[in-house]
């Protein structure tokens, strides 16, 4: 296997694996923000902000693995 080979599969498993976590992240965040708001209507407001700040750092972790993903690819 040559040197730009493993440089593209570990590019690819730097985003593939670093996008897994987050997007399990976000999926449980909204879920138990939906149960919350089914059991309880009116904490909306309390519910919404956390939920966004939450959601805004998790993704921000898939944004840093496209990040060290780019950088294995072209450094």
């Amino acid at each position: 296997m040559t040197d730009q080979a493993m440089r593209y599969l570990a590019s690819a498993l730097a985003i593939g694996l670093g996008a897994l976590g987050p997007g399990l992240g976000i999926g449980l965040l909204a879920s138990k923000a939906m149960d919350a708001l089914g059991r309880n209507p009116e904490a909306r407001d309390a519910l919404f902000v956390p939920m966004i700040i939450g959601i805004a750092f998790t993704e921000a972790i898939a944004i840093y693995a496209l990040v060290v993903a780019i950088i294995i690819k072209f450094v």
